[in-house]
């Protein structure tokens, strides 16, 4: 199943088509796609019964859907959690050790935009970090890895977009936090893809590139910390929440550590893609001076 937030509203994914889940279910499930998460293991039973002809292309139940109007499939997270180092060629053009175990910060919700957005560059410090993102659907808490598939509703598209200079500023420990939620600064998309439409969920390819080439590519085979593992992790200290982000991790390539660095300017494009899940494509633009 592929879930799309098609201009503010719920709706599955058929081909060049949105089936709207409020309408297709005559309101038993809401239009705010982020409402879903609460109902998630109720919505996946109904969604496997839909007759497979009323999801046909010729249904006319099908809308049209544009993807400048495409949202975040989770407009609203509870928590968002992201993983540092998490690929080993990453940890080493940083020129840092391996963690023993998942290096977690957080971005704050606010900061989640749609896979079209325009986004506003805070400063001349500011890089890309292609990712893969889960999001739960079932409430996690001291889960063990072997199960904690059964608490993902599904995976993303994600771009952990990080101001060096603020994330890297003051005395130790840093402004991670801070320096990666900007607005805009956790965009995600198009689509949220249940794992069962995936020939294999630990191993999907990801990339990101600006007009002057591909900056970042990798597989999610090479994750140090699995998603598995990741969940078991947070869950033994947090429980996790239906609706909540993980952003996994970004494999070597961005731009702080190139030499030259290559940051991100107004009017560059972004794209960001996982196979399988689908492709982000963000405008910059450089922000607007306030009037005291």
């Amino acid at each position: 199943m592929r879930l799309l937030n098609n201009a503010g509203r719920l709706a599955v994914q058929v081909g060049a088509g949105a089936l709207d889940v409020e309408r297709a279910s005559d309101g038993r499930f809401a239009a705010d796609p982020q409402a879903v998460f609460a109902r998630w293991d109720e919505f996946r039973d109904w969604a496997a019964r839909l007759d497979p002809a009323g999801r046909a292309s010729a249904d006319p139940r099908l809308e049209p859907f544009d993807e400048p109007a495409l949202g975040p499939p989770v407009p609203l997270p509870p928590q968002v959690f992201a993983v540092g180092l998490n690929y080993r060629e990453h940890a080493a053009e940083a020129g840092l050790d391996l963690p023993g175990q998942p290096f977690v910060f957080t971005k704050f919700p606010a900061s989640v935009t749609g896979p079209y957005a325009e986004i506003e560059l805070p400063s001349d410090t500011v890089d890309f970090e292609a990712e893969l993102v889960a999001v739960i659907g079932r409430r996690a808490h001291r889960v063990a890895a072997p199960d904690a598939w059964d608490h993902v509703a599904g995976l993303t598209v994600g771009q952990d977009l990080s101001d060096r200079a603020q994330q890297l500023s003051g005395p130790k420990p840093q402004q991670y936090s801070l320096g990666k939620s900007f607005a805009g600064f956790a965009p995600i998309g198009p689509v949220l893809v249940t794992p069962d439409e995936l020939p294999d969920r630990n191993d999907l390819e990801l990339s990101c590139s600006l007009a002057d080439g591909r900056m970042q590519q990798a597989r999610t085979s090479d994750l140090i910390f699995p998603i598995a593992e990741v969940v078991a992790f947070l869950s033994g200290i947090v429980p996790l929440l239906p609706g909540d982000l993980i952003f996994t991790g970004t494999p070597s390539g961005v731009g702080w550590t190139r030499e030259p660095r290559r940051t991100l300017r107004p009017g560059d494009v972004l794209v960001t893609s996982v196979a399988g899940i689908g492709e982000m494509r963000h405008r910059f633009r450089a922000r607007l001076r306030t009037r005291r």
